[in-house]
């Protein structure tokens, strides 16, 4: 199996230099070990009943035999799966060898790469050691070398991103991480007030606290009431401390290579928003966030799967990174964005006030909702096509729906539009979406 990017092993039509393997960190092999003892912990769980009668029929020496096989076996296990894996970078592209009994080789080129994360889970951090996460072009998934040494794992990075921004392999062992300017810092104050202010999370919180109670006077079952609640408190700490613990003491700095975001309290990210790769920019404003003036930052990146560029901040600091994301792209004034004509509230009642639309010499705006506000922002030169919908109620009160389509999958939609009007904005933002295309920059690292 071959991973996108493959190539015959030359270069311009000579063949590559001699290249060296390289094996992952000692640690890897403990991390591997766990296979055989998940597949019988998955057992177990799919059928705790069989696996209760099981255990209770073993005696105390047939639990250490079977001790005495199984650790033996995982250690077996994790070092062969190391021992088989090998990485090696060549003038052109990244080649990754693993597997055990099934081979996989992946060879990456290096001129798809787009983005490279060091994630350090907390043990990770405790034994010095950190993973490689690489997003490319057409991957469904992302490849990842795990683990190195925190110091391999950031030189490896730097090597990478090198030789896909064109640096000749000679030297891009020496051009080092690039530096780095940091614009935003998340207070963890700010943080904590954010996420009590969010509205999921008091809704995960109140489910939790309140079906389960629901369910035992329903049904006096035990196993009801915790197959319902556990799930339910799992989503209620995942909304609340699990992304306080996710997004603490978030970063963005700016670098040639792209915006660095740095984050996590337990598991450390470092993760990269590759250069001209975003495609919509979403400014994302929760009812109880209004008074403060705090607003989210998500993205759409193709060929990647960040998705969240700063948690919470003011507007204007949120404004400020935008700017840095979309060079040349002001966020327009909340008075700027024109509703639907207020006959598409016989279409949708209420809700049609929270929709919104502008146009800029730059960007395609589309705002929705009116508890939970969001505005997109589409650069014209990231406008793959656009659609006009209109079903049979819309059109007896004369509106439609116009679509955006991005490279990144996703489609932004100004929704309930005069008819005349969304037939002339479909005119126009092909005619600007050909224009952005041929005078847009090029997306390449460290330009």
């Amino acid at each position: 199996m071959t991973a996108p990017g493959v190539n015959d092993g030359v270069r311009d039509g000579l063949p590559e230099r001699d290249v060296t393997e390289r094996r992952l960190h000692p640690v890897t092999p403990f991390r591997r070990a766990w296979a055989p003892v998940a597949v019988l912990v998955g057992w177990a769980a799919h059928d705790p009943n069989q696996a209760q009668e099981h255990l209770t029929r073993l005696t105390t020496t047939t639990l250490l035999i079977a001790l005495a096989v199984i650790v033996p076996a995982a250690a077996l296990y994790g070092f062969l799966s190391w021992w088989f894996t090998h990485f090696a970078v060549t003038d052109s592209e990244l080649r990754i060898r693993t597997g055990l009994v099934f081979r996989r080789a992946a060879h990456i080129r290096l001129e798809r790469i787009q983005a490279i994360d060091v994630t350090r889970p907390l043990l990770a951090r405790i034994a010095g050691v950190a993973k490689l996460r690489l997003d490319v072009v057409g991957a469904d998934k992302k490849d990842e070398l795990a683990f190195l040494g925190e110091a391999e794992a950031r030189a490896l990075r730097a090597e990478l991103l090198a030789r896909a921004a064109g640096f000749a392999p000679e030297t891009a062992h020496e051009v080092g991480e690039a530096p780095a300017r940091e614009l935003l810092r998340v207070p963890a104050r700010e943080l904590a007030i954010a996420l009590v202010l969010t509205g999921a999370t008091w809704g995960a919180l109140t489910a939790a606290l309140v079906v389960p109670p629901v369910l035992w006077l329903a049904t006096h079952s035990v196993w009801t009431v915790l197959a319902t609640g556990v799930p339910l408190l799992g989503a209620a700490g995942a909304s609340s401390v699990g992304r306080f613990v996710g997004e603490y003491d978030w970063t963005v700095g700016e670098s040639p290579d792209g915006l660095r975001i740095d984050h996590g309290l337990l598991d450390r990210t470092h993760e990269t928003v590759p250069p001209g790769r975003v495609q919509t920019v979403r400014i994302v404003e929760p009812l109880l966030w209004r008074r403060r003036g705090w607003v989210r930052i998500e993205l759409d990146v193709a060929g990647s799967s960040n998705s969240v560029l700063v948690p919470v901040a003011p507007r204007a600091a949120a404004e400020a990174v935008i700017a840095r994301v979309l060079p040349g792209v002001t966020v327009p004034a909340k008075a700027a964005l024109s509703r639907p004509p207020r006959r598409a509230g016989r279409c949708v009642p209420f809700w049609w006030r929270g929709y919104g639309i502008a146009v800029t010499d730059t960007v395609f705006v589309a705002r929705h909702g009116l508890l939970r506000r969001s505005v997109a922002l589409v650069p014209h030169a990231k406008v793959q096509s656009v659609r006009l919908a209109q079903g049979p109620w819309q059109r007896l009160w004369s509106v439609a729906d116009v679509h955006v389509d991005t490279g990144a999958d996703k489609t932004v939609t100004a929704r309930l539009r005069d008819a005349g009007e969304a037939a002339e904005l479909l005119r126009g933002q092909a005619e600007r979406s050909r224009t952005g295309r041929r005078d847009a920059r090029p997306d390449r690292w460290m330009a």
